[in-house]
């Protein structure tokens, strides 16, 4: 019985992040050929529909596995003993498979060559240190709301995506298996290859910084909760 729940789970996170690839790429393919040569227009159309389709997955694919589609985030609730050691490597593996399928899918929905890899370089500490304050503000994101509002988690996810494409010059990628896939399109919403160890790195830093502060944050002491009657218990 375990054994096919933890399948039902790895399915889910293979199937999810495959799907939130799918939005990604193929709502960047479709905002630049109908943006006329207008970059900003194109994002808006990569942005809209990628917070959207957040909210709509989570929603979805939350209650069978959690919804991470993404290593950091299951990495941190490994860290936080929320999910067995075995477990997590398996969310890993399965949304690095999933995310390269939703790449593969989005071309095969376009028409484009199945097999690409991306020409477009996301280069400088600038764009590294974007990623760190993305994937730090991603953790806060999904570390308060489960803690304080768990129903508002997947809208929290999908608003906080929405915004950081706009206030992180690297359009907040957030996400290891994202980063990896995202380099196998030579699309646009690509990175080069050899931007992909850097975004990595960063994304990591974050995840973890984000981790320590909000494990602090958010945890429960008396004199929180006396100090302040109106306070969540």
């Amino acid at each position: 019985m375990l054994l096919m729940s933890n399948a039902r789970r790895l399915f889910a996170e293979l199937l999810g992040t495959a799907l939130l690839l799918a939005i990604v790429i193929g709502s960047g393919i479709m905002g630049e050929s109908l943006a006329s040569g207008n970059t900003a227009i194109a994002l808006l159309g990569n942005t809209l529909a990628t917070g959207a389709g957040l909210v709509v997955l989570i929603t979805i694919f939350g209650p069978i596995s959690g919804a991470h589609f993404n290593p950091v985030v299951t990495l941190a609730f490994a860290a936080r003993k929320d999910l067995p050691p075995k477990l997590a490597a398996g969310y890993v593996v399965a949304q690095v498979i999933g995310a390269i399928l939703g790449v593969w899918m989005a071309h095969a929905m376009f028409g484009q060559a199945i097999l690409q890899v991306s020409g477009k370089l996301r280069d400088g500490p600038a764009l590294a240190f974007s990623e760190g304050v993305a994937t730090f503000g991603l953790m806060a994101t999904i570390l308060g709301s489960i803690r304080f509002k768990p129903d508002f988690t997947p809208a929290a996810v999908g608003l906080y995506i929405t915004s950081a494409y706009w206030f992180t010059a690297s359009t907040s990628f957030a996400n290891p298996a994202v980063t990896l896939a995202r380099s196998l399109s030579n699309t646009f919403a690509g990175i080069a290859p050899a931007s992909v160890p850097v975004f990595i790195a960063a994304q990591c830093a974050g995840a973890g910084a984000g981790v320590l502060v909000f494990s602090l944050l958010l945890r429960e002491t008396p004199s929180a909760t006396s100090s302040h009657p109106g306070a969540e218990p």
